[in-house]
């Protein structure tokens, strides 16, 4: 099931009007890489040669290349090469063209010095590609964004870079089209948007068979994915696991997190933060009010089932093998399961607002997040859920995952909190509620759950 990625196809299209390119395409395991480029190469009469690399040496990997080039029947027979550069050179001499797909680049330079496999590359694209479209590809976020970097030999050697990122909440639906939105903005905040995960779900199966079918059976794909991304794609993943775990369904402080862990003030954190940050795995956030107050940043997991699988089953593995899945769902998942999906229904609210200033349909608003309060009067601190920064005031909006609509008490209620907060121009005052607002007039807009998933 192919969904979105309409941008990048049409980006593709363009590099397939022309006999030769060189194509970075990079984002993490089970994003959709390898079915983007796939499903973009069908619409080239040329032939495509997939290969795969392996963590194994240079050696191996040439090998394996050639094999797979005498399967394609691009090559006669195994003809023996010392290096890629010189199969590429033979490929060059050929009269045809080639689509030339190398996957999981970064494992070529688990053997080799990095800079060196590199440096390879770079006379392939400057020299042996007259006739090749070569297509680079590799999960390992990090590896692949330094040879973006000035200092790489691969800098400015690529025609087209695309990072794919997971498909938005509004994408990751198709997978689910039949669910009230109630029900999509859970699917969504559980499993996010890797078409790999949502291509397990059962749309005709309810949220909590989904979970446990997929999340919580050992056996499954997706408890695999969960449970060894951090182990294949991290280096210090036990670092890593405990960061996650840590930090869990929240947003921490530094401080926070040095405290759960129990690590002392010797820098050591900071270096694992930011390799977790540098590979896209977490983000450092902070209210739109307070850019550059050092005391508001925080840390988030960006995966929504990686967020799922350490706030209740990193932790509890071994409580899950003697109750069963069943079992586990209701002791440890089914009550403070709201909660969960409360947290990333506002992410996905400020996600709405991103997608309307995108099309053009968000006019003068500047910036989009969250709004830190501290009330001297009321003695109270803390944020809003989504806030619309404009030029001279700020759009705030309160986000509920009731089941239920929003009542006119509760949002008089919110409204006056708002009002009344000393400092704070407001523009505009809306609630987003998952099952849409008590009908009364007044001069709050409401947003439903049905109107986040409308296309207009």
């Amino acid at each position: 099931m192919f969904i979105a990625r309409e941008k990048e196809l049409k980006l593709l299209d363009q590099v397939l009007t022309k006999p030769t390119g060189s194509v970075m395409i990079y984002g993490k395991r089970k994003v959709g890489k390898t079915t983007l480029i796939t499903h973009a190469l069908k619409n080239s009469s040329d032939k495509m040669v997939y290969y795969e690399c392996i963590k194994s040496t240079m050696e191996d990997n040439i090998q394996n290349f050639v094999t797979v080039l005498v399967r394609e029947k691009v090559l006669p027979v195994a003809l023996t090469f010392k290096s890629f550069s010189d199969v590429f050179s033979y490929l060059n001499s050929l009269d045809t063209t080639l689509n030339i797909v190398i996957d999981e680049y970064p494992y070529l330079k688990m053997y080799s010095k990095p800079e060196t496999v590199d440096s390879i590359f770079q006379t392939i694209i400057d020299n042996y590609i007259g006739n090749i479209r070569l297509f680079i590809s590799g999960s390992h976020v990090g590896m692949m964004k330094d040879m973006l970097e000035e200092r790489n030999a691969l800098y400015g050697r690529f025609s087209l870079t695309i990072q794919l990122t997971e498909l938005n909440y509004r994408e990751t639906a198709a997978f689910y089209q039949a669910k009230p939105s109630y029900d999509k903005i859970a699917f969504y905040s559980i499993f996010g948007g890797s078409p790999y995960v949502n291509g397990f779900i059962d749309p005709d199966k309810s949220l909590r068979e989904n979970i446990v079918a997929m999340i919580l059976s050992e056996s499954h794909p997706v408890y695999q994915y969960a449970e060894h991304l951090l182990i294949s794609d991290v280096t210090n993943s036990i670092g890593a696991e405990r960061i996650f775990y840590a930090i869990s369904n929240g947003k921490k402080k530094y401080g926070e997190i040095e405290a759960k862990l129990g690590m002392k003030n010797n820098g050591l954190l900071s270096k694992q933060l930011a390799s977790l940050l540098h590979m896209e795995l977490i983000s450092k956030t902070y209210p739109i009010n307070r850019p550059d107050d050092n005391k508001k940043i925080t840390y988030e997991i960006n995966d929504n089932l990686l967020r799922f699988y350490y706030a209740f089953v990193y932790k509890n593995k071994s409580t899950l093998h003697v109750l069963g899945a069943e079992s586990f769902y209701d002791e440890y998942i089914k009550d403070p399961l709201i909660t969960f999906i409360a947290h990333r229904f506002e992410e996905v609210c400020r996600t709405y607002f991103s997608l309307l200033a995108q099309a053009g349909k968000l006019k003068g608003v500047t910036n989009i997040g969250s709004y830190y309060y501290d009330d001297s009067v009321t003695k109270t601190n803390g944020e809003f859920d989504v806030a619309l920064q404009r030029r001279n005031s700020y759009d705030i909006y309160e986000v509920k995952y009731h089941s239920d609509v929003m009542s006119k008490k509760e949002m008089e209620a919110e409204a006056d909190k708002i009002k009344n907060l000393k400092g704070l121009v407001v523009g505009q005052i809306g609630f987003i509620s998952a099952m849409g607002c008590e009908d009364y007039e007044n001069d709050y807009m409401c947003i439903s759950g049905t109107d986040l998933y409308a296309h207009s």
